[in-house]
């Protein structure tokens, strides 16, 4: 009878392992866990060297570049082209997503163009003489020249001329895209600041009128703040000079920036600001209200310009009026510097050894890390796994934007290092009060610096506030 009972125990026991281990594999199968492991991440380099650029030392002049390149997130190819590694495409792509809802949110329209452009139409515009040592050139098998696009207003202006005359009633036309554009800098240098390939955000806009072109300006100018407000960017709109796009009205946002190589004039007693190169040389004053400018350093990550009929003149791009007259089109067009905005964000916010990303772009939100193998906690790193897919479930906002990092065969010091490189907003520690009870785990908040001690539940409560992208 005690050998019957005994059976029947170890069969209900070996019954409830099976169901349990069914339960947790589906539930693992429907939350997938992201493991550190398993992602190409080079982060193998030393503090002080970098591959590629072993004795060029002295060229790692800016931080943005340091900790991008210590953190394997670009990797050199040649002067001032990279390789974009997994981090970095993920938090452009979650930049190009916000970019994307905020022109789409004034009208705009998303194309491509081609990133080869003829060079018969850089002569329509006069501008392949004028932009002569900035071109990537070169020529096909029949001899036909083109060059690398650093911007696009010759293909877009000779597309809606190709159209015919569009009728007025078509107008406001905003055109947009995202692609990769070449320019041949000189001496490229600072990381993604100041690169010879980078991608953009270049818009161009197509209205009746003055009037009408100013209103599609300021409703862009409007995006481009709110973008940056959203970033938690501190930025500044300056006066800014048309230089080689032209036209009739220029606007920069800068990020103030001791490494930034614009100087920029910021009054003292209203609004006014400029790039030196828009205002007269000497000027110490203000024009509108005599107060005092003072001088600082910028880097440009975005320009806005009225074009006028610069563009839409030489290719003749017009549109039928309510008369069914042709007239020219108005034109405007705007570029957002996509990788270079990653770039300065980390410039400006991160400290000398921490990269800090503005936290709607952080490739991932949230680093989980377990305690290391044959350590005392080591029992709680079911804890953790369990914490990682109930946030999953509970928080569909992070769906695939936390990462586990499971290299228990590294200290917990080590894996927070990496952490902190890699910027995540948030870092989950199973330390030494994990085997408290109630559990407290170790939040890191690295973008405030702030660490604190939560319960399970004071950390999904803690998640459930974040915002995605």
């Amino acid at each position: 009878m005690l050998r019957r009972g005994r059976r029947e125990l170890l069969f209900s026991l070996d019954a409830w392992r099976r169901h349990h281990s069914r339960f947790q594999h589906c539930r693992v199968a429907r939350t997938k866990r992201l493991l550190q492991s398993q992602f190409f991440q080079p982060m193998n380099f030393r503090e002080d060297t970098v591959p590629a650029l072993q004795g060029k030392l002295s060229e790692l002049t800016c931080k943005s570049q340091q900790l991008m390149l210590q953190a394997g997130l670009i990797y050199p190819s040649s002067p001032g082209c990279y390789s974009y590694l997994p981090y970095t495409v993920r938090a452009m792509e979650k930049l190009i997503r916000l970019i994307d809802k905020e022109m789409q949110a004034i009208g705009g329209q998303k194309i491509n163009m081609p990133s080869l452009c003829s060079a018969e139409l850089w002569r329509v515009s006069e501008r392949w003489d004028l932009m002569a040592s900035e071109l990537f050139r070169l020529r096909d098998r029949h001899n036909k020249a083109y060059c690398l696009g650093p911007t696009h207003e010759e293909v877009i202006t000779d597309l809606i001329a190709s159209q015919g005359t569009l009728s007025y009633k078509q107008f406001p036309l905003l055109l947009y895209q995202v692609t990769r554009k070449f320019r041949d800098e000189p001496k490229p240098r600072f990381g993604l600041l100041r690169s010879r390939e980078f991608y953009m955000k270049d818009m161009y806009t197509f209205d009746v009128s003055e009037e009408a072109a100013h209103h599609t300006y300021n409703a862009v100018c409007d995006a481009y703040c709110h973008l940056l407000s959203r970033l938690g960017l501190q930025f500044v709109k300056v006066q800014a000079s048309t230089g080689n796009i032209g036209g009739q009205m220029s606007h920069e946002f800068q990020l103030p920036a001791e490494i930034g190589e614009d100087r920029l004039l910021v009054c003292s007693g209203c609004q006014f600001s400029a790039n030196v190169e828009a205002v007269n040389p000497g000027q110490t004053l203000c024009p509108a209200c005599q107060g005092k400018l003072a001088e600082t350093k910028g880097i440009e990550i975005g320009h806005t310009f009225y074009l006028g009929t610069k563009y839409s003149s030489s290719f003749n791009a017009a549109y039928s009026n309510a008369q069914n007259q042709p007239v020219l089109a108005e034109m405007g067009c705007y570029g957002l510097g996509v990788t270079r905005m990653l770039a300065a964000a980390i410039e400006v916010l991160s400290t000398e050894d921490s990269i800090r990303w503005p936290g709607l772009i952080a490739p991932y939100q949230v680093c989980f890390i377990p305690p290391k193998k044959g350590s005392k906690e080591e029992s709680a790193t079911a804890l953790v796994e369990a914490l990682y897919d109930d946030i999953t479930e509970a928080t569909p906002q992070l769906k695939g934007d936390m990462l586990l990092d499971d290299r228990s065969h590294f200290s917990i010091g080590k894996r927070l290092k990496d952490a902190k490189r890699l910027g995540y907003p948030y870092v989950i520690v199973a330390g030494k009060r994990v085997l408290d009870t109630p559990s407290q785990f170790e939040v890191w908040c690295q973008n405030t610096g702030e660490v604190v001690f939560l319960s399970r539940e004071g950390v999904m409560g803690l998640l459930n506030e974040m915002q995605a992208a």
